[in-house]
């Protein structure tokens, strides 16, 4: 594994990494994709970015580590968490799901209500499982894709590895790089304020939502940063998620879709030092929040973005979810579909999303600059295939009870996985458990 992680540092920060140990074996996670390899890697690289923040803060970070069962165990942090003793309810609402169809297999997105309501529109059936199981049946899958996505749904049709290649957005995820990171506007070297944590003094402004951005700012946190969440009071949440990945983080409501709104979040971003964005492609900028507007309204920030299936191609603008890129992509090939074991693309996707925004700021310590980070689910999953199969052995039972920890939150005492990643120099931690959607003003802290 440790080439991975190697290659990983290179691809951020095109050098070579500081010391880090990797322990335990792959075989904490069932399939033959290495999902337990990538997972420990993507954790190491952001642990690795976090001890060079302490090294430009003048602490010797120290010898970096990561574990595969832990990282397992961080991979599957949803499934493990508990509030009050009670273990977490499905995510997953009765309309989603895997749909066998004339040809083959689609897998629909109906977590949201309008996506629930984008399925029965596009479809023409009422809202029961059985009507949509009775549609799909007699059309192709590729027929029932189109049908969903162009009511504004979310869809996926199963391809193999091989059609996914020969895809146009295949061909596209396989040209872009695991993470681009480039400046895109000049701006003064950063001056970190004094702290014995990473990101002790940076502000981070998160506008995401399930799972990807979220992990990133759960990250960040855990490293010492200032995370504010922004939501809107008349969304759906998945509350089961939510629970898990706002460890550490304050949570305000701000509509965007309000000139008023436009105008908070105009001040927030001005006082920012990081924005977290995992909006569809272009949908910020349609508002006035494209990257050329937030360079001018806070120079020197450091702008991540995440997507589903990349920035280029002809699905960039696409509504996708770590399950339906799985179908998309191959990596769920088989009769019927055969899953990862866990949502390894948003996982990942999000340490890799904290790894990068750490090189982004210790880059504008030496350089200056506004900087701006990419990243994808597809092409996560593209960084996966490239890893190679291992022998898909089925673990025994995994015990992960020494990894767990406890903590208020708003929602009652949680039961969850704490912080992987070793840093010597500046153990990572959450300040404080899950605060409830909303509670905490739109303002930063003094």
């Amino acid at each position: 594994m440790r080439d991975i992680v190697e290659g990983v540092w290179d691809a951020l920060a095109r050098s070579r990494p500081g010391p880090f140990e990797l322990t335990g074996a792959e075989d904490v996670l069932p399939g033959p994709y290495r999902v337990a390899a990538a997972a420990t890697a993507s954790i190491a690289a952001a642990t690795l970015a976090a001890g060079e923040m302490l090294r430009v803060r003048g602490i010797e970070p120290g010898v970096v580590t990561a574990d595969t069962r832990h990282a397992a165990a961080a991979f599957r942090s949803e499934q493990l968490l508990r509030v009050d003793g009670v273990g977490a309810e499905s995510g997953w609402a009765p309309l989603s799901g895997d749909y066998r169809t004339a040809d083959g297999w689609v897998r629909l997105h109906a977590n949201y209500p309008r996506h629930e309501a984008a399925i029965c529109w596009g479809l023409g059936v009422p809202g029961s499982r059985e009507a949509v199981e009775k549609a799909v049946a007699g059309r192709s899958a590729r027929e029932v894709e189109h049908a969903v996505v162009s009511a504004g749904g979310a869809a996926a049709e199963l391809r193999s590895p091989e059609q996914w290649a020969a895809h146009p957005q295949g061909a596209a995820v396989a040209s872009l790089p695991l993470v681009d990171l480039s400046p895109v506007a000049d701006a003064p070297k950063r001056t970190l304020f004094y702290s014995d944590r990473p990101l002790g003094g940076i502000r981070v402004l998160e506008l995401t939502h399930v799972l990807a951005g979220p992990v990133a700012g759960r990250v960040l946190a855990a490293h010492g940063a200032d995370v504010l969440h922004i939501g809107a009071a008349h969304l759906p949440r998945i509350e089961t998620l939510v629970r898990d990945t706002n460890q550490g983080k304050r949570s305000a409501f701000v509509a965007l879709d309000t000139e008023g709104g436009r105008a908070r979040l105009k001040k927030l971003i001005s006082r920012a030092d990081v924005l977290v964005q995992s909006f569809r492609p272009g949908a910020l900028e349609r508002i006035g929040f494209g990257p050329s507007e937030l360079a001018e309204l806070r120079p020197g920030l450091v702008i991540a973005e995440l997507s589903a299936y990349g920035w280029e191609g002809p699905w960039a603008r696409r509504r996708g979810f770590d399950s339906l890129v799985q179908m998309s992509s191959g990596l769920a090939w088989g009769d019927p579909p055969s899953p990862l074991p866990v949502q390894a693309l948003d996982h990942a996707t999000g340490w890799l999303t904290a790894a990068a925004v750490m090189t982004a700021l210790r880059r504008q310590v030496a350089d200056g600059g506004t900087w701006r980070a990419r990243l994808s689910l597809a092409g996560t999953g593209h960084w996966l295939d490239s890893l190679g199969r291992k022998e898909d052995v089925v673990p025994a039972d995994v015990d992960y009870s020494g990894l767990l920890e406890e903590a208020d939150s708003g929602y009652g005492r949680l039961t969850r996985v704490r912080m992987a990643g070793g840093l010597p120099g500046a153990q990572p931690y959450w300040e404080f458990g899950t605060r409830k959607p909303g509670v905490d003003k739109p303002t930063w802290t003094p």
